[in-house]
Formats: C-alpha cells, structure tokens, sequence
C-alpha cells in the first residue's frame, strides 16, 4: 500500500492554534483532546487519503482539493507527489474558501 508523507503548511497550523484557543476558553481538557484527535485522523491520510472526497472548494480554485471532516472541522489537504499538504483547517459552518458574501443591495 502506497504511504504518503503529511506536512501541515504554516497557515493550517496558524488556523490549528487559533481553534485551539477558541476552544481552550471553555475548556483547555477538551481543547487538547480536540487538537490531538485532529491531528492523529490528519496523520491518517498518510494511507488512503483519495478515501476523503472532494472539497467545494475544487471548483471554485480549479485545483484537486479534498477534506477530511473531523468533527465540525475540515482538514483540506492536496495531494503533490508523494506529499500530502495539508493548506487549511476550517470549521464547517464557514463558508467555502473563495466563495463571496451575498451581496445586500443599499435598500436593505
């Protein structure tokens, strides 16, 4: 079975932490299973990482993007060779990345 490596870029690692923050504020215990469950499922894709489907956001940059849901949150990840880069780790109540805010007209 093919292995692949995983590396989580500096901007999901950025989102990582800021998650991990907003969560530590009710609950430091939780906030630390919360981030060592992501990051074990996230060490999952080192085999079988197509298993995960395509994220929207796929269409929208033009480019293969898939997303492993751990909870309420989605790891998005591309495939580049032999690596697995995981770019973002977005809550799933947030809009897809590159999507634009409804427009209001000035009535409103």
């Amino acid at each position: 079975m093919k292995r692949y490596r995983v590396l989580i870029h500096p901007d999901a690692e950025a989102e990582l932490d800021a998650a991990y923050r907003h969560i530590a504020e009710d609950s430091p215990e939780r906030a630390a299973r919360w981030r060592q469950t992501l990051l074990r499922k996230t060490q999952s894709l080192k085999t079988l990482p197509h298993r995960c489907p395509l994220a929207p956001e796929s269409r929208i940059i033009g480019r293969e993007v898939r997303h492993l849901i751990c909870g309420v949150y989605r790891v998005l990840f591309v495939l580049e060779a032999e690596t697995i880069i995981v770019v973002h780790v977005r809550h799933g109540a947030r809009r897809p990345i590159g999507t634009a805010m409804p427009r209001r007209d000035a009535d409103d």
